[in-house]
């Protein structure tokens, strides 16, 4: 029998990295808000957060797979932070983080050089004051501690 507090953890570390991931993809696809390498390294947990909460809709024990999404939506969280506080000028990135936006058709060299560049440290979007870095801190690492803290208060149940 699943209680209503797995059923509300499994449902959050499934629904917030998937809305997450599609706002990350309208952003880029709709608005033209391309990544930079470490908006790539916010999304890598939130695959594997939705990929392990798909699983724990299958395959017990469900509260192992739930808890693994729960660490991933919030390592992704984590990772929103460094990325807002370089933003933000708070502390030094990683060097040479940049990422040059492919383009498509014609030569790779021409691609190259007339793409733009998506540097880490500049924000090319805020609301509030707070970039997108900064919501996915919010979001994820909010969420990341819900999940958490809702399986740590039904094993003690």
């Amino acid at each position: 029998m699943t209680s209503d507090r797995l059923v509300v953890a499994r449902r959050l570390a499934l629904g917030v990295p998937a809305l997450l991931l599609a706002g990350a993809y309208i952003s880029e696809l709709g608005l033209g808000l391309y990544p930079c390498e470490m908006c790539w390294w916010q999304r890598y947990p939130h695959f594997l957060a939705v990929a392990l909460a798909v699983v724990a809709f299958r395959l017990p024990p469900a509260r192992l797979w739930v808890s693994l999404a729960g660490l991933a939506v919030l390592a992704s969280g984590l990772i929103g932070g460094f990325h807002a506080g370089v933003e933000y000028g708070w502390w030094e990135g990683i060097t040479g983080c940049a990422t040059a936006v492919p383009d498509g058709g014609g030569s790779a060299l021409d691609n190259i050089l007339a793409a733009p560049l998506v540097r880490c440290d500049a924000a090319p979007w805020t609301l509030l004051g707070i970039s997108l870095a900064g919501f996915n801190f919010l979001f994820s690492t909010g969420a990341g501690i819900a999940i958490l803290a809702l399986l740590t208060k039904e094993r003690h149940r």
